[in-house]
């Protein structure tokens, strides 16, 4: 564990982590455990957010209660796994403003390919999640990173379920200044840039696509 590198062991955490490696649990339970796990991950990556108080009264007595300060934080999803850790957190951070980046993995050069980009405005004045289930490679993660900084965000943590550590590595190189938050740092990626043992393509098992 390192300062750029948080892994979530709470047993919770690691249950349900266990869950949806086994390649029998079915696509319904996989996208069940994945929204169930991002509730646990999202409390991890938000502790530190900004506070301030305000007046309210309870039926008992007025109190300064605390109370999140700053601009609604902006959770940016990297399509399409992505989208599967994003609504649990929606279901913690309602108020959150949504983005999305689009990119994919060309299968010969392991690099990424940009098809989409849309974000909150204001992203210098607010803390940025960008969530990706995976940190393989990590070409993509920081790619999507490059591009978030490019939009004007600054204050940036990156949230995923599973992590080589040569994406890792990459993301440390690329942008050290963005803490990564994760359920697990497995062994290696494999020739094909799967992380191992990992738990397969999450977008094809969220979706029940090959």
């Amino acid at each position: 564990m390192t300062q750029h590198l948080t892994v979530v062991e709470h047993p919770l955490v690691q249950h349900k982590l266990s869950k949806m490696r086994d390649k029998d649990t079915s696509t319904a339970s996989f996208r069940q455990l994945l929204r169930e796990i991002s509730h646990l991950l999202a409390y991890e990556v938000t502790r530190e957010l900004a506070m301030t108080t305000q007046k309210v009264e309870t039926p008992l007595e007025e109190m300064d209660a605390p109370i999140l300060d700053g601009k609604k934080l902006a959770l940016v999803s990297i399509l399409r796994a992505g989208n599967g850790l994003l609504d649990g957190i929606l279901d913690l951070i309602p108020a959150a403003r949504v983005g999305f980046v689009g990119l994919y993995r060309d299968e010969e050069t392991l690099q990424p390919v940009q098809y989409y980009f849309k974000v909150p405005e204001a992203l210098e004045d607010r803390l940025v999640i960008a969530v990706d289930p995976m940190l393989a490679t990590g070409n993509s993660s920081a790619a999507a990173i490059d591009l978030l900084k490019q939009a004007g965000a600054r204050n940036i943590r990156f949230l995923c379920l599973l992590a080589a550590p040569e994406g890792v590595a990459r993301m440390a190189e690329a942008h050290p200044d963005v803490p990564i938050v994760t359920a697990a740092l497995d062994s290696h990626l494999n020739e094909k840039g799967y992380i191992v043992p990992g738990l397969g393509d999450a977008g094809d098992r969220m979706f029940g696509t090959k």
